[in-house]
């Protein structure tokens, strides 16, 4: 009995504890929700929001021209080669001109032989309305006369348009540079034979200034449109935002390009639209068919209201952030965002410029609970509007 007594309180002690463990997943869980939560919040951003678009752009010749021969014939002479430039008028091939001046030479004694039988058949219609006057023929052998004249003469322009062919073919064995530009590497060598216009003997194509086309999509190009037509309305020269490039190899293109072209009509699988910017290329740096990365800026979003990118959580196709409270717990906030900024997202429904959204320390974070905030500007967090960089994708091309 006196046993018992001694160990019934370590019986009783030991009952507790086992029933305290079974609760002792929701008390834990209870202390962590009571205990604050140590979190970032940075205020709500709210500015003049410069914008930078960024788009792969493919760099195209400005004008292209196949040359190509009106005669057939073999090139028998190459005065240039691939890769050179030429001058508009500046000779390029020669044709074997030979059955050419051979065409000439019996085109110029047919109308010699037909020129000579007008001479004839005139001389020949004095004579008859001499006669006729004197009625010595008929009023109808002077008609027959007169229309055999005019016959000759018919046959005087047909041999004269035949001369004139004649010629022009001949000329035409001389192939003549149709545009100053640079010739492609794919221009043919002597022997080839080419038929009358299509084969193709070279190819032509300016290299100052070029285009490079890429595609935006159909609300940027709204915002670039209204740009443009804005500081035309003002008088200005060119409009506020700047295009330049970024080469394949990461260096700056040191020309500014301005809008040249762009689709009439947006692309039905891609849902953009096709544009060409015009960059000078003095030193014949941009290649066509090279890459490079199309950076427009200079665009603002006046009094825009930002997040960071990183205090935003997506739930059900829903936008989230969490915001700190001036008590200090937490609150779940639905929003609506629009274009992405650099670190940022510009906001348009859902939060308040004096609120507080938490950058740092979300992760099981829920409405309601406590928080230890620690107040972050972007500086700390390294937030900027500049975007990051990208890597090129040269297996993409833009539509031509």
């Amino acid at each position: 009995m006196r046993y018992m007594m001694k160990i019934l309180p370590a019986i009783i002690c030991a009952a507790t504890l086992l029933f305290a463990g079974c609760g002792g997943e929701d008390t834990q869980e209870q202390a962590l929700e009571d205990y604050p939560t140590k979190v970032k919040a940075m205020k709500v951003l709210t500015t003049d929001a410069p914008i930078a678009f960024s788009y792969s752009g493919q760099v195209i010749d400005r004008d292209e021209m196949t040359v190509q021969s009106k005669v057939s014939g073999s090139v028998v002479e190459k005065y240039v080669k691939g890769g050179q430039d030429v001058v508009e008028g500046q000779i390029l091939f020669k044709i074997d001109d030979r059955q050419y001046r051979s065409a000439v030479l019996q085109a110029e004694a047919n109308l010699a032989k037909s020129k000579t039988a007008l001479a004839k058949e005139r001389v020949n219609l004095q004579r008859d309305e001499e006669l006729w006057q004197s009625n010595a023929i008929s009023e109808q052998s002077l008609v027959n006369q007169r229309a055999a004249v005019a016959s000759q003469e018919s046959e005087v322009n047909a041999n004269e348009a035949l001369l004139q062919k004649a010629q022009d073919d001949l000329a035409d064995t001389i192939i003549y540079a149709p545009m100053s530009g640079r010739l492609g590497i794919d221009d043919v060598p002597v022997g080839t034979l080419a038929n009358a216009g299509s084969t193709p003997l070279a190819t032509i194509g300016l290299v100052d200034p070029v285009f490079v086309q890429f595609a935006v999509s159909e609300q940027e190009y709204l915002r670039l449109s209204r740009s443009s037509r804005e500081s035309q309305e003002r008088g200005d020269a060119q409009p506020d935002f700047k295009i330049s490039l970024t080469l394949a190899d990461g260096s700056r293109y040191p020309y500014q390009g301005q809008f040249a072209e762009y689709d009439r009509t947006m692309g039905n699988a891609t849902g953009t639209l096709t544009i060409r910017a015009l960059f000078k290329n003095p030193e014949s740096l941009l290649v066509p068919g090279m890459y490079a990365r199309v950076e427009i800026t200079g665009l603002e979003i006046p009094n825009a209201m930002l997040v960071p990118e990183r205090a935003l959580q997506q739930l059900l196709g829903e936008t989230l952030v969490i915001v700190a409270r001036s008590d200090n717990t937490s609150a779940v906030r639905k929003i609506e965002l629009g274009e992405k900024i650099g670190s940022y997202y510009i906001v348009k429904s859902g939060l308040k410029a004096d609120d507080w959204v938490i950058v740092e320390g979300l992760t099981n974070l829920r409405d309601g609970m406590p928080l230890e905030v620690t107040q972050v500007t972007a500086k700390d967090m390294d937030f900027s509007f500049t975007p990051s960089a990208e890597v090129f994708d040269v297996g993409s091309s833009a539509n031509k």
